[in-house]
This record gives structure tokens, C-alpha cells and sequence, in this order.
């Protein structure tokens, strides 16, 4: 019995210590394999390098929630007489979401949500490209022209708006876009860092007692003409649709390039007319061709920012058939940078996410006391012709002696296709003189009858959504691997600096001196026409 015991002993310390020993051994090889193996491309999470050329385009879907989305696709399906599970690109591409608030508030706005991807940092409301402190913070887009990246910016409203200029600017408040366009065009300490950027704001890039052939509206306080400058410095200008199309493109482009097509914003997709203003698509096209171009011969590629500006906008005033249009059109653009990623031999991701949702909206309304029916009307989105912000320009403006009936069969009847309007709706519209009202009447009037919800005129902190697509399955594979699920927006700059290498502390470092204060007392209760708080001199 003592040996039988003795043998079963020895059994047991063996099998208890093969217990140990295997998994102990399996948990070393995994590991191993890991730090190795570069299938998902790891390596660069944990301090290593990524190698070969590279292109990165990250869209900006400004103020777009996942109910945008849903409004959008089923508009599109009811349009275009299409089935219910036909659906937008983005839509094939979804991967994640994203959390928006910023250092100082649940609720976001443009300027901190695009430093968050800018600088992966979190900053204040307002801040252009600065921390909480009101430090300068270095950029993805700063940090890509550093190690010899080519850069771009497009998008449809002013090239100095929040977004565009938290990649390219360093400022205390997004009012300040003088100096953003200063920056812009290279002056501050790492000289010019944009190579091209096409959008409108051409107000804040010229005074109005400049050359009378760059327009009539411009708005510098301090008498420069920084266009003129641009051109002296060697800047290929573009004012105008005519000279857009010279650009063939994105094929006869020379850079550095600024194309400022419109004052202040490019008119939304509904209002405007091609002849005159260029769509989101083709400045995406035009950018893309130009850039893969101008790095055809450079062991570097781009990275291009492109803004789906003015979704936000439509949000701010509530308005679902401009918003629509305005999805639709971004959709477009995606649409087109994907297809150019898929015929070029360089390696090329494209992220889309939004910096928060704007209005609050909501795919039905309840507008009777009784219990709601479950419906919302595409059909009444469909027939609008013009956005609110178009038709109360055109009531503000009219100087006729009927303003009644070209309120009634203009405006009402053609413009916006509502025919069982009231004699009340007549006659605020009529009689109202703060433009922003009738806009909201004209708004509700569309959005009631389609019955859609908006909660607010301004942001929410909704999480939005995270899209992406690669022409390399390894590059979408680690994309995956880092932003599925749900992240800080943070986050999705943390991995563009490491996919281009970009040592944003470095940068900062370099941009320390950066003048960035307005110089004179400012306030933060100063707000656009869209509601956003932009600060401004008490």
C-alpha cells in the first residue's frame, strides 16, 4: 500500500506541476507572438514604428448624430424609390462610436471637439488648438508637415471656422479668425504648414479697402490684404467657380493652393447652384488628385481634413431639409475619396466621425395632445426647394409693394411646396423683422408637418459615430483594432499621431511662441448666428 501510495503521490506533484507548466507556457508564446507579430500592426501601440508611405483623409461630419443617419437613409429611400435596406456608404463602413464632451462641459462645441482630434487632448469650449490652459497644443496636421507630409483642408464654410482652424491655428477663441487666416498662410513659428485649402471665409483674408477684384465684403479690421500677400508668396489663388474649374480637378493645381470660393459659407447643397459654387465632391476630388500628385515622387503621402461643415449649421436652425442635403452631399464626397483610395497604390485610410450632434433631433414629434402615431413624413423634406435660411433671406430682402402674396405664392407655395398654411402663419412671417425668427417659423412650419423633433437650437451630448475604410485590409484591420467600440474622441487623434508617427509633444514644444491672446479683454457671452460661443471684446 506504501509504494501504491508513494507512486500515486508522485503522480499527483507531476500532473499539479504540468498544470502549472503548460499554461505558463502557452501564456509566454501568446505573449510573445504578440509583441512579434505585426498581422495588426501592434507594434506601433506599444512605441514601434510604422513603415512605408501613407495617406490619411479625415472627414468631419460637423454636428452629424446617428439620427441624422437614419433621417437621411430613409429621405434617400423614399426619393429615390429604393428598398428599406438600401442604405448610405457611411453606412457600410461603421465601426464605432465616440464620446464628444469637452474639459469644461458634458456638451461640446466645434472648436474643442476638433482640438480633441487635432491635438488628442481634451481642451475648453472655444479653444482653437490650445489646451485648458491656454497653451498652445501641437497638431496632427502641424506634426505631418514636420516629418514631411503634404497637408490639405476642405470644407464648406469659412476655411477659419472651428474645425479647419484647430488643425492649423492656435488661438484663445474661435472669433479670433484674423489671426487664424494669419496662421494659416504661415505666420507663426513653424511658417506655412497648409498646403492647400479650399473653402469659403474669404472676408477674414482681406479688409475693405483692399483691391476691389477680391470682392466687397471683406471684414480685417487692421487694412491687410492677406490674399495679395498669399500671391506675392508664391500662393496659386482660386476666388471663384470659373477659376475652380481651371483647376481640371485637382489636375493643373499649383501648390501652395487657397481657394476661398465664397465670403463667408458655401450656401447649403439645397440652395446652391453649381454654376456658381463648386460641391463638397468635387473640392474633395480636386484635393485628393492634387495632393497625390504633388507626392507621386516622395517616400511621404498627405493628410487631408475634410469638413462636412455644414451639417451643423442645418442643426443649429432646425432645419431637416437642408440637413438632409447636406448628409447626402458629405455621403458624396466619402463616396468619392473612397474610390480614388481604391485605384491608388499607396496605402490609405479614411476615418469619418463627428465632433458632436447638433439640435437635438428626433426621427418623429408628437404634435397632437393625443397618444402619437408612429410615422414621419419624407415626402414634405422632398418638396421643400430651399432651405429656411434662403427664404427668410428672400422675405428680409423683398422690396415690392405685395409682400403678402409673394410671402403666400413664393415663399410658402414654391419655395417650401406648403399649401394649407394659416393667415397667422402669413402674417408673422409678414411682419416679423428679426430674420432668425422667420427662418425658425419657415423651419417649424417643415418640420412639423414631416413631424420631426428638435430639443434645442444648439448641441447635445449624444455619442456620434465612428466610420472607416482602408484600401489595405491590414490598415482597416488596425483601425479596428484601436477605435471599434466605443472611445473618447481623443482617442481617434491619439491614433492618427501614432499612424504617421507624429510625436505631438515634440510639436507642441515647437510652437510654444505661438501668439494666441486676443491682447484685449475678452468675454465668452458673445455668440454667431448659429448660437456658437465664440467670445468676443466686452
Amino acid at each position: 500500500m506504501a509504494k501504491v501510495f508513494q507512486r500515486g503521490h508522485r503522480y499527483n506533484k507531476a500532473r499539479q506541476f504540468m498544470r502549472f507548466v503548460i499554461p505558463t507556457l502557452i501564456l509566454l508564446l501568446a505573449g510573445f507572438n504578440l509583441v512579434t507579430s505585426s498581422d495588426k500592426g501592434l507594434e506601433s501601440f506599444f512605441g514601434g514604428k510604422h513603415s512605408g508611405k501613407r495617406n490619411v483623409i479625415f472627414f468631419v461630419t460637423d454636428g452629424m448624430g446617428p439620427t441624422s443617419l437614419s433621417l437621411t437613409r430613409s429621405f434617400r429611400q423614399y426619393v429615390h424609390e429604393l428598398a428599406y435596406n438600401d442604405v448610405l456608404v457611411l453606412d457600410q463602413h461603421l465601426i464605432g462610436s465616440s464620446r464628444t464632451r469637452a474639459s469644461d462641459s458634458l456638451v461640446t462645441d466645434s472648436a474643442a471637439g476638433a482640438t480633441a482630434f487635432a491635438c488628442a487632448l481634451k481642451s475648453y469650449n472655444g479653444a482653437i488648438g490650445v489646451d485648458s490652459d491656454k497653451v498652445p497644443c501641437g497638431t496632427i496636421l502641424e506634426g505631418a508637415k514636420l516629418a514631411g507630409y503634404h497637408t490639405g483642408l476642405v470644407v464648406t464654410t469659412r476655411i477659419t471656422d472651428a474645425t479647419p482652424g484647430a488643425f492649423s491655428a492656435h488661438v484663445d477663441f474661435r472669433s479670433q479668425e484674423d489671426l487664424i487666416a494669419e496662421q494659416q498662410l504661415g505666420e507663426y513659428p513653424l511658417g506655412r504648414q497648409v498646403d492647400l485649402m479650399i473653402g469659403g471665409g474669404r472676408t477674414h483674408f482681406y479688409s475693405s479697402n483692399s483691391d476691389p477684384k477680391y470682392g466687397d465684403r471683406g471684414s480685417r479690421k487692421d487694412g491687410k490684404n492677406l490674399i495679395s500677400k498669399a500671391e506675392k508668396d508664391g500662393w496659386q489663388y482660386v476666388g471663384n467657380r470659373e477659376q475652380f474649374d481651371q483647376l481640371q480637378l485637382g489636375q493643373n493645381v499649383s501648390l501652395p493652393l487657397l481657394a476661398l470660393l465664397a465670403d463667408h459659407d458655401i450656401p447649403f447643397d439645397l440652395d446652391r447652384k453649381d454654376e456658381e459654387y463648386p460641391s463638397l465632391e468635387e473640392e474633395t476630388i480636386t484635393a485628393i488628385n492634387a495632393l497625390n500628385e504633388a507626392t507621386k515622387d516622395s517616400d511621404k503621402g498627405f493628410f487631408l481634413l475634410v469638413e462636412g461643415s455644414r451639417i451643423d449649421h442645418a442643426g443649429h436652425q432646425n432645419d431637416p431639409s437642408a440637413q438632409v442635403r447636406e448628409v447626402l452631399a458629405f455621403d458624396r464626397a466619402f463616396q468619392a475619396a473612397k474610390k480614388l483610395a481604391d485605384k491608388s497604390q499607396v496605402e490609405t485610410i479614411l476615418i469619418s466621425t463627428s465632433d458632436h450632434e447638433t439640435g437635438g433631433l428626433a426621427a418623429s414629434r408628437q404634435i397632437t395632445k393625443s397618444y402619437p402615431d408612429y410615422v414621419w413624413y419624407p415626402e414634405v423634406l422632398s418638396n421643400a426647394q430651399h432651405s429656411g435660411e434662403y427664404c427668410s433671406k428672400q422675405i428680409e430682402g423683398y422690396k415690392g409693394d405685395d409682400k403678402k402674396s409673394f410671402v403666400q405664392h413664393e415663399v410658402l407655395e414654391k419655395m417650401l411646396e406648403i399649401h394649407d398654411y394659416t393667415d397667422s402663419d402669413v402674417d408673422y412671417l409678414i411682419n416679423e423683422k428679426d430674420r432668425n425668427s422667420i427662418q425658425d417659423k419657415l423651419n417649424d412650419m417643415i418640420s412639423f408637418r414631416a413631424e420631426i423633433g428638435w430639443s434645442t437650437h444648439g448641441h447635445s451630448a449624444v455619442d456620434v459615430n465612428i466610420y472607416a475604410y482602408s484600401n489595405r485590409k491590414k490598415a482597416l484591420d488596425e483601425i479596428k483594432d484601436y477605435l471599434q467600440g466605443n472611445h473618447e474622441n481623443t482617442e481617434i487623434g491619439d491614433y492618427m499621431a501614432r499612424y504617421l508617427n507624429i510625436d505631438l509633444a515634440q510639436v507642441t514644444k515647437e510652437i510654444r511662441d505661438t501668439k494666441h491672446s486676443p491682447g484685449k479683454k475678452f468675454t465668452a457671452k458673445v455668440f454667431d448666428e448659429y448660437g456658437h460661443k465664440v467670445g468676443g471684446l466686452e
